[in-house]
């Protein structure tokens, strides 16, 4: 059964240039203790997605569509009713954590709040329950921490903080937008293990938003790759990284480092993502896409499932090149990203 349904999820903004289109018609389920990774470039409609889904939109900012969480559409749901899900229900680690924890109170006091108001404890157990949360995220000494300030704590503690109180309420759904952005790589490493501990032991069901290929690699199971607000491919993710066929998703992984000591050599995609409130009258990606023709510059194709590929089951892809044409690219291993 799935915990949450998206369905034809469109996302504008009013602007003095125009209406920008960030998404257009994403759709996806997800089921308890499953990862799903939403990946693309800056300005692909990531955050955008799980931002309508919380209902953080900016004012100039408008969501259609379905997203069902037990039945009810998040989209819809009035101010009152949806405060008591996100925070309790559905819960999410913001990209920055300096700007998200608020410098001028403790962490003690930025964690007991969410128990109290969420689940009507009184400061003391809230603050117990706090403790044990730290200690369950590996923040040394935590009984001592738990009263410092945001400024205290190293980037990876911070981020770790953000994740202890993002999982306090026990969530079902677990949104993780960038959360190892700006961290070094031990620590990022240190985060995804973490990550994947806290699903085993809460059974949290997790979208995680980035852009690090090999961060998706390594804790999702399903994937989803952006471009232009749109979906450009979907699907299993050990599958898609094997045997990705959509241009785009083929040009990203030719731009992923390979530690395997092959001397294949970096692809840079040319030219720059589109501007969002004048996008291409065809397929979004067809400016930049070697194999784009009359048809992708003047039609959109369709999101349709992948046929006559072994282990395509699920498979999604929007391109109107056939899948041989578009495998002439060398294809990358999921081990080496």
């Amino acid at each position: 059964m799935n915990l949450l349904e998206v369905k034809d999820l469109a996302v504008q903004f009013a602007t003095q240039d125009g209406t920008v289109y960030a998404v257009n018609g994403l759709s996806f389920a997800l089921a308890k203790g499953q990862t799903l990774g939403i990946v693309g470039e800056s300005g692909s409609g990531k955050s955008q997605t799980v931002l309508a889904l919380m209902g953080l939109l900016a004012r100039n900012g408008s969501a259609s569509g379905q997203a069902l969480y037990h039945g009810k559409n998040l989209l819809t749901l009035p101010a009152a009713e949806l405060n008591q899900i996100r925070g309790n229900r559905m819960a999410m680690i913001f990209q920055d954590p300096m700007t998200s924890l608020n410098p001028y109170l403790t962490v003690e006091r930025q964690m007991t709040e969410v128990l109290q108001l969420h689940k009507g404890q009184d400061r003391t157990s809230a603050r117990a329950a706090s403790i044990r949360m730290l200690d369950a995220v590996r923040i040394p000494e935590a009984a001592k921490r738990v009263d410092m300030y945001p400024h205290e704590f190293s980037g990876g503690m911070r981020q770790r903080v953000m994740i202890a109180m993002a999982l306090l309420c026990e969530p079902e759904v677990l949104i993780a937008d960038e959360p190892t952005t700006a961290l070094d790589v031990t620590v990022q490493a240190q985060m995804l293990l973490l990550l994947r501990d806290l699903q085993q032991d809460f059974g949290t069901a997790i979208v995680l938003i980035t852009h690090d290929l090999g961060v998706v690699a390594g804790l999702c199971d399903q994937v989803v790759v952006m471009y232009g607000g749109r979906v450009m491919e979907q699907g299993n993710a050990q599958q898609l990284f094997k045997s990705a066929t959509h241009p785009y998703t083929r040009g990203l992984l030719q731009a992923v480092p390979r530690m395997d000591g092959s001397d294949a050599a970096l692809l840079a995609i040319p030219g720059a993502p589109p501007n969002m409130a004048r996008l291409p009258k065809g397929c979004p990606f067809s400016p930049r896409c070697a194999f784009a023709d009359a048809q992708c510059h003047n039609t959109l194709a369709p999101l349709r499932a992948l046929t006559g590929q072994a282990g395509a089951s699920g498979h999604l892809r929007a391109c109107h090149r056939e899948v041989t044409l578009v495998q002439a690219i060398a294809p990358q291993e999921v081990a080496h990203v």
